[in-house]
């Protein structure tokens, strides 16, 4: 490339950090500024020189950014933020409702159709990575099953949902993989499993004085693709304890694709990760699509894209000649 794109970040969270972080890495990129609902002010940032300014002056500055990364939590900030933003801006985001997916990629490709602008949704590592490799291991073994764990790890999206219901103060939610249903996958038996027979999901919970504990243990328990499918173990801890034992943001997992080539040969494909940080690998995976966004848009391509639909020389700095010299 011949110019550093441009990058704006919405939100300065988890997520927003480690794009800051992956563009230093970038040297193709950089980042242009940081949009808050906070008082810019308030924000710290290891970095004199990036500037903070308020979420609602982002429209000012829609000729200077070539892509805004969207940092905001997929229960209610993307929902919003995702076609607002897709109006003015070549966007990325890591919306993670996957029942919601068809219903959010339709708001936000009509408004970045409408205006001429590309945006690449629900880009991580699941959903992202992980469906990539999902599809790739049904189309080359088309006879077989297809199995998703994750963790052992914190998953953000679950957390920040915990966190969304009033009287909570603060929240943590491990998701475990049951180990008894990942050795029958991965011996071959491809066995039918529910959703509750390959997870465990356990939460750390701070609540805020006066309300019922019982109340919000029954609302995380029943809420609807977070939780009500799911074997749910809920804790009640104090502020203190979940500082001092749950800061970390680890997670993880693995797709196992258990399939059949010819008569009867047992192939086995299995994908995986193991990561110190969620959102650290989250934000690179961000950050890796917001290049492909804006070449898209470089060549015309307006409106709303899936991980399915960028082509993987998108991802690099190097031009597709120099990634050929890889197959060779």
């Amino acid at each position: 490339m011949n110019k550093q794109i441009k990058i704006g970040i919405v939100g300065y969270g988890n997520l927003g950090r480690g794009v800051v972080s992956a563009i230093e890495q970038s040297s193709d990129m950089v980042v242009e500024g940081i949009f808050t609902r906070r008082a810019p002010e308030s924000i710290s940032v290891n970095n004199p020189n990036l500037k903070v300014w308020p979420i609602s002056q982002a429209e000012a500055y829609k000729d200077e950014i070539d892509v805004m990364i969207l940092c905001g939590g997929s229960a209610t900030d993307l929902p919003e933020q995702g076609p607002q933003f897709a109006q003015m801006f070549n966007t990325v985001d890591s919306f993670d409702t996957h029942a919601k997916i068809p219903e959010y990629f339709d708001s936000v490709n009509k408004a970045a159709k409408d205006n001429g602008k590309t945006s690449i949704i629900s880009v991580g590592w699941d959903p992202g990575l992980f469906s990539i490799n999902r599809l790739m291991a049904e189309a080359i073994l088309p006879v077989g099953e297809t199995y998703t764990f994750w963790g052992d790890g914190v998953s953000q999206g679950h957390s920040d949902a915990i966190r969304r219901i009033e009287g909570v103060k603060g929240a943590v939610q491990y998701t475990v993989p049951i180990k008894e249903a990942v050795e029958k996958v991965r011996s071959g038996m491809n066995p039918e499993l529910s959703t509750a027979e390959k997870h465990l999901r356990v939460c750390y919970v701070v609540t805020e004085e006066g309300y019922d504990q019982a109340d919000i243990e029954k609302k995380i328990k029943t809420m609807p693709n977070y939780f009500a499918d799911y074997e749910t173990e809920v804790n009640f801890i104090s502020e203190e304890e979940l500082k001092e034992k749950h800061s970390a943001l680890p997670h993880g997992g693995f797709v196992i694709r258990g399939g059949q080539s010819g008569d009867r040969n047992k192939q086995i494909i299995e994908f995986s990760l193991n990561l110190d940080s969620n959102p650290e690998f989250t934000s690179s995976v961000l950050v890796a699509y917001a290049r492909a966004a804006y070449r898209l848009n470089q060549e015309g391509q307006a409106g709303a894209k899936s991980v399915f639909e960028v082509p993987p020389v998108y991802l690099s700095p190097k031009s597709a000649e120099e990634l050929r010299k890889h197959l060779l």
